[in-house]
């Protein structure tokens, strides 16, 4: 097995998607790789209008780059500084700017949170995990959120 360099972790900016984020934290710190958080601010073809002001866009990437910084310093101030941590904000599709920057930047394992859904909420909504999972260019580690928010420990 080579050796880990570089983790990707996706998020969110959920309560959920930070389990992952705090697995791969401190997974890069045990083997003293760099860590890439990355959050992608969804959109689709109807959401920018066809002659948006460019200002507008650049200030809705500015303001998701902050809450971005502003999630890391609340909930990681404890871990964070103990790994290199690098962020990236995107706009696009979760998982097809995942696999896209998991390629660009040649990482060496992509950690994040599953919500476990499943039934009609998973075919209605897809995997953004199963997804990712499916098209990585590399191993990716899948951790599932419990009831209380804790690696492993399932919904009762």
């Amino acid at each position: 097995m080579n050796k880990i360099k570089k983790i990707l972790a996706p998020t969110d900016l959920s309560d959920l998607s930070a389990v992952g984020v705090r697995y791969a934290l401190e997974m890069a710190r045990e083997i003293n790789a760099e860590v890439i958080v990355h959050h992608v601010i969804p959109v689709g073809e109807d959401w920018v209008p066809p002659r948006v002001e460019s200002g507008a866009v650049r200030d809705f990437m500015t303001k998701e780059t902050v809450a971005l910084d502003k999630f890391l310093r609340e909930k990681f101030s404890d871990c964070s500084n103990l790994a290199q941590v690098r962020q990236k904000v995107e706009f696009g599709g979760a998982y097809g700017n995942i696999v896209e920057l998991a390629e660009r930047e040649s990482v060496d394992l992509i950690v994040m949170s599953t919500h476990g859904r499943t039934g009609l909420s998973h075919m209605l909504l897809g995997s953004v995990t199963e997804n990712v999972i499916a098209r990585a260019p590399c191993p990716v580690v899948a951790i599932p959120v419990g009831k209380r928010g804790t690696p492993g420990v399932k919904a009762a």
